[in-house]
């Protein structure tokens, strides 16, 4: 008797109906959980990558100002811009034991030997002893937050606008000598801060 039951239950079309339509419904909750995790995945790449460039093209710049641009914009704004945007690895790695030694030597340097000390080497050292010294306001919760990035987009857009001024146009800004790296340069430098704010408030 007992046995009939069960096949009975193994083969009753109602609970074949009702286990159908959990399988259905595993397989719909399935694929949005992927289909989730891919768009903040594709989000989390897009931004750490447009993070990187950015922090590339700010250091790139404040290189070449340092050395053959010689503009007579405000590129010292390049400090905090990097400072804002520089990945998390190297931020920290900056922020530790390395960028203090880093920081000692050059006060050192500058202090006991300044004839010694090229100029292009004083901006980069100020944004290291930028990143030992800052206080951890800054360093954690605006930098990882709104607020750093919407700084960083006033820099970008600000630096931009002033090489276009004066380039005398955002055409001849690409006739100039080092033209078109430093407008390229200048123009990524907006594409951080704009994904990341469109991510953040979209």
């Amino acid at each position: 008797m007992g046995r009939m039951e069960f096949l009975r239950m193994k083969t009753d079309p109602a609970a074949d109906d009702l286990i159908n339509a959990d399988l259905v419904e595993l397989k719909i909750a399935a694929k949005r959980l992927f289909d989730h995790a891919f768009k903040l995945g594709a989000v989390s790449t897009g931004t750490s990558f447009f993070k990187w460039l950015a922090s590339f093209s700010a250091i790139y710049l404040l290189i070449l100002d340092r050395t053959n641009w010689r503009t007579n914009m405000l590129t010292s704004l390049l400090a905090p811009y990097i400072f804002f945007s520089l990945p998390h690895g190297p931020f920290h790695m900056l922020r530790g034991e390395v960028g203090k030694w880093i920081s000692v030597i050059a006060v050192v340097l500058r202090l006991f030997f300044p004839r010694h000390v090229p100029e292009s080497l004083v901006m980069p050292a100020s944004l290291i002893l930028l990143l030992v010294v800052a206080p951890d306001f800054f360093a954690h919760t605006v930098k990882g937050s709104w607020m750093g990035t919407l700084i960083c987009l006033a820099i970008g857009c600000y630096l931009l606008q002033e090489h276009i001024r004066a380039s005398g146009g955002f055409r001849n800004s690409f006739t100039q000598p080092h033209g078109v790296s430093n407008t390229v340069g200048l123009i990524l430098l907006l594409v951080f801060p704009i994904w990341s704010l469109v991510v953040h408030f979209g």
